[in-house]
Parts: structure tokens; sequence; C-alpha cells
């Protein structure tokens, strides 16, 4: 018999469990784990390095990072935000840095000081944690002692009075729960790369630029970022930012769309022509091919004249209108067709889980059982790349715990 069961051994289930114990002593709790090891998506995350928030300190600012959950978040975020973040973790030895995008690291560059303060601040509170402990099946059935009977593997049975769900992205959890008359909204995949065969991105695996914009023609997403080109195509944080946006429109094309890319981010366009046309008065006798311009990789400027009909050993003086048309478009306006995507499990996030609509978020409890919390992951909400989805899972967490 338990006080406190978590099913879900990630960030939002250790932060619930340990903050809930501090608050309360003596509360018999425990943190069920489906596999051999807890907090496996703090460990990959950010590298290995663990993104563990972001560098946005303002609740009305920070909920726009949130494709799913903006407006549910921002009295959350008012209660437990990322300087709150930084404040736990510091207050237990783990200085956290800014770096220049904002993403907030611990300073040892390791995820595995993460872990080692969750588990260290489990154990000093006598929390349980049992792995290889999948939960097969859980009903309400409140009486004196408890509200909530679980099955687990092996068919051990347990008791709680109040049950926390932070299993994220799983959906064998997410059927149990529509078994409960809990509305489920379907997951699709968020944050992934935009598989892309093209000749403009041949042999350029590893390149990048500081801020592409990237728009997905006939719709209205658009995002701004980072981009990096990879043997399959095109990732990094703009690429993300957009698929997270455009989850639910993307997955119902099949992951077939058209995008146009403008490699040279928010430069006026009437200017790059211009500064173009003066290369051909001043530059004369300069090989177009051969000097990349804009601070543009060399092997990605190449491609692009190429694509832009620009000759291997054309100089300035014999490019004429036309070529600087053509050039102007495969840089500021460079179409790709997509075909598919590519995801990484360990890391990357769903659009998708239990309805906002069923949770209070006062609590972190279901409006239908008061005795039911949930947050992280298997909840619809999530965010683009850069330490948000963890902000959500601490702040769920954190606020689940004053009312486990």
């Amino acid at each position: 018999m338990y006080d406190i069961i978590v099913v879900g051994g990630g960030a939002a289930g250790f932060f619930a469990a340990i903050n809930a114990a501090e608050k309360k002593k003596g509360l018999k709790i425990a943190i069920l784990e489906r596999g051999r090891d807890v907090l496996q998506k703090v460990k990959v995350s950010g590298g290995g390095r663990c993104n563990v928030t972001h560098a946005c300190f303002e609740p009305e600012k920070l909920v726009k990072f949130y494709p799913r959950g903006e407006n549910e978040l921002l009295e959350p975020f008012k209660r437990f935000n990322p300087t709150n973040t930084i404040e736990w973790f510091e207050s237990r030895g783990i200085k956290i840095k800014k770096e220049a995008d904002g993403r907030m690291f611990p300073v040892s560059d390791s995820s595995q000081s993460i872990i080692d303060c969750l588990l260290g601040a489990a154990r000093l509170n006598n929390i349980e944690i049992l792995t290889n402990s999948r939960v097969e099946y859980f009903d309400y059935m409140p009486n004196e002692h408890s509200n909530w009977k679980l099955r687990v593997a092996g068919d051990r049975i347990l008791y709680t009075k109040k049950l926390m769900i932070a299993t994220g992205s799983d959906t064998a959890v997410w059927i149990l729960l529509e078994k409960l008359k809990i509305k489920i909204v379907e997951p699709v995949p968020s944050l992934f790369t935009f598989n892309i065969k093209d000749e403009k991105l041949a042999d350029l695996m590893g390149l990048s630029v500081p801020n592409a914009i990237i728009n997905i023609q006939k719709t209205q997403f658009e995002s701004n970022g980072p981009t990096l080109i990879t043997h399959w195509g095109l990732s990094g944080p703009g690429i993300l930012k957009l698929s997270a946006w455009a989850a639910r429109e993307l997955n119902a094309s099949a992951y077939k769309f058209s995008i146009k890319v403008n490699w040279l981010g928010d430069k006026n366009i009437e200017a790059v022509r211009n500064y173009l046309h003066n290369q051909i008065n001043t530059q004369q006798k300069k090989n177009v091919m051969a000097n990349a311009e804009f601070g543009l990789p060399i092997r990605l400027w190449k491609n692009l004249c190429n694509a832009a009909q620009i000759g291997e050993f054309q100089k300035w003086a014999e490019t004429g209108k036309k070529h600087i048309q053509r050039l102007v478009e495969q840089l500021t306006a460079c179409t790709f067709e997509v075909n598919g995507k590519s995801t990484f499990k360990e890391e990357f996030v769903t659009a998708g889980g239990v309805d906002l609509s069923e949770v209070d978020f006062e609590t972190y409890s279901l409006k239908q059982y008061p005795t039911l919390f949930m947050a992280g992951e298997v909840l619809n909400i999530d965010a683009i790349t850069g330490g948000f989805n963890f902000q959500a899972a601490w702040t769920g967490g954190w606020i689940a715990a004053q009312n486990l």
C-alpha cells in the first residue's frame, strides 16, 4: 500500500516524486519504470549534455514556444518556470549555464550530473525505484484505504492513494487511460527532420547555415534558425521547429510536401539582387562559382550556382540578368520536395496524448479523477527544441507534487 505511485521513470515522474516527498516527509512513494533504466531521455538529450531548460524567464514569452499547450501553461509557468528550475538544481549543487542560443545545460556538460542529482534526491527521500515494472492495468477503486489498484508485470498487484502518470509517449498507457473514459488526442510525430533527395544537397552532409528561413508551400507555416544538411535531407533547429508547428498537417500529407528555403535568412531580396549585379561591374574577372558570397559554405554556393546554370569557369563578366535572377531564386527561394521524415526515438517528441480539457492545471490532476495526476509528454503538450519540453516536465511535476 503506497501513498503515491508514479508510473514513468523520466523527468516529470522523478520531479513529482521528489518534490512530493520533500513537501511531506514520511510518504511511501514508488516510481515504476517499464525498462531496465530510469531517466533515459534525460541521458541522451542535448547530445548527452541534457538541455535542462531555456533562458526565457517571462511566462508570457515562454508559452509561445509550445505549439500545443500554450494557453494551459501560462499560469503554471507563473508558479514554476526556468528561474525556479535553475534554483532547484543549483540548490543541490548542480550549476547551470546559458549558451548563446538560450539553451541551458549543467556546467559539467554531462547529463549524468542531472541523473545523479535526481537519483540522489530519490534515495535521500526513501523513494522506491522499481524497474522492469511495466503497468499492465490500473483501475479506480476508491475505498477507505486506497483509490487505485495496479497490476504490474509479473502479476504483482499494488495499491495507492494517489496515482501519477508520467509515461511520456506510451501508446499502451494511453489505451489504458481510454478505458477510464479519458479523451486521448491521436499522437503524431513532432520534431523530425525532412527527407529530401536533391542534387542541390548532394555531397553536402554536415554543412550548415546559421539562419535560414523555411516555408512549407501552400501553408502559413514558416520558421527560421540554424539549418543542417544531412545525408538524408535537412535538419537543425530551423527544420525541427517547423516540424513541431506543422506536425498534424504534415502527418495528414503523409510527409510529402514542398518547401522553400531562403539560405540567407532575413537579408533583403532586392539588396541581394543589387549586390550580385554589382559583382558583374566590379568583379568582372572573378570566377563566380569559385568564390562563395554571403558567408555561405563554398560547397553549398557551388551547388546553388550549378542549379542556377552558372558554369564552373564562368566569370562575373559573363553573367547576365537571367543568371542573376536564377541565382537569387536559388539563394532566397530554393525549392525542395520532401518525401518522408526521420526521427530519433530517444530524443524527439510526440504531438498528442491526454486531451488538455481533461486536466485541472491548478493541480495537474484529472477533472474526472482528482487523485489521478499527469505531467510531461503523456499530455497533449509539446514544444520546439531548446529545453522547452523539459521545462514543461519540471513545471508539471512540481505543481503535481504540491497536490500529491
